[in-house]
């Protein structure tokens, strides 16, 4: 059995979801799960990439409540937006203070109208790198400056993270 294989194998098992049900899912027969289990036969990439979607560990609303404490305790310069909407929703003490604006103010809106060319550029980017299949899950930016809602300039790191409802966080991190 090929190392995919086995792992696909095991990730199907623990989801408790059998071979025909997959198969339904994916829009294949049941022998051809088989057939990628044992090795027979080699998944395509966008076969991987639906196969990875399905059988990833989902994260709960628990985890959610815990990643913005997390956010909203942090002393870093951080804050939570839904990579989709840019919809702003957690954001750490060090960040408002930078901010300088109620919490209530921001938190649900879009927080793309403050972004400056830099992090514009950057977000023009992200199809090419394959941001959106999850290809990279990270990255490094140049911030540039706005005056409006303060951005200083510097390097953040924005990171993908798997919400509970199925949509995509991006924690923005300011490095320096």
């Amino acid at each position: 059995m090929a190392p995919f294989g086995r792992a696909l194998r095991r990730l199907r098992q623990l989801r408790g979801m059998k071979q025909s049900h997959l198969a339904e899912l994916l829009g294949v027969t049941q022998s051809t799960v088989s057939r990628w289990e044992r090795g027979d036969l080699d998944l395509s990439a966008a076969q991987r990439l639906a196969v990875q979607r399905l059988l990833e560990a989902r994260p709960d609303p628990a985890q959610d409540a815990a990643l913005k404490r997390l956010v909203e305790h942090s002393a870093q310069k951080v804050h939570l937006v839904c990579d989709r909407t840019h919809r702003l929703l957690a954001v750490s003490p060090a960040r408002f203070a930078d901010w300088r604006r109620p919490a209530a103010e921001l938190l649900g809106t879009c927080m793309l109208v403050y972004a400056t060319p830099e992090i514009l550029a950057a977000e023009a980017t992200l199809d090419a790198r394959g941001w959106y299949e999850d290809r990279q899950g990270s990255l490094r930016i140049a911030t540039g400056t706005n005056a409006e809602l303060p951005i200083r300039p510097g390097t953040a790191l924005w990171e993908r993270i798997a919400l509970a409802d199925g949509s995509m966080g991006r924690l923005v991190t300011t490095l320096a």
